[in-house]
């Protein structure tokens, strides 16, 4: 690299930086989308299942990927205590408060070859447990669906079996949404 790039770089992430107020908070999202592009990002998801065994899931509908069911997570930001975020995804997604087991119950290394943005994740499984149920604003009414045929975004329902519209993301999570890999 040549002294002069040396330096547009150098200035280019000064400017950056100081559109950054606190990385604990999150990132602006444009500078968000960079990063996902040049490193992994570590998320968290909340595996949470009701006294009959059913799995909440979530509605997803955006521009990453097809809109389908997923588990609720979120990405941990710059020193956010795992803990924090999987508090804050519950709240965030929900409406709820969980516990949950520390020790994940899966960590998985997710690559989208295809996908330039958000193309490179390490998930975190935890086995969650509500203490504040979910939001019944929110909850999805299988009988009352939008013009589309599918839930609202933000929507969550409870699940007895692996819906054939998990977002392709999740699929590694099947076997544990089906009870056969918890």
């Amino acid at each position: 690299m040549s002294k002069d790039t040396g330096l547009a770089t150098k200035v280019i992430l000064e400017s950056l930086e100081q559109r950054i107020e606190n990385p604990s908070l999150g990132l602006p999202e444009e500078l968000f989308l960079f990063v996902s592009k040049v490193t992994p990002m570590i998320n968290v998801d909340l595996f949470i299942r009701n006294d009959q065994a059913h799995t909440l899931l979530t509605w997803r509908e955006d521009n990453i990927g097809p809109p389908g069911w997923h588990i609720p997570g979120g990405i941990v930001r710059f020193k956010e205590q795992m803990a924090d975020r999987i508090s804050a995804v519950a709240e965030t997604e929900l409406g709820a408060m969980v516990t949950f087991m520390h020790q994940p119950l899966a960590i998985n290394e997710v690559i989208q070859p295809l996908r330039k943005i958000r193309g490179h994740f390490i998930s975190l499984l935890f086995d969650c447990q509500l203490q504040k149920p979910p939001d019944e604003i929110r909850k999805h009414n299988w009988k009352a669906v939008t013009g589309t045929g599918r839930p609202c975004p933000g929507n969550w329902a409870w699940h007895a079996y692996c819906p054939e519209d998990l977002i392709p993301d999740h699929e590694m999570y099947r076997d544990f949404i089906d009870g056969v890999g918890s």
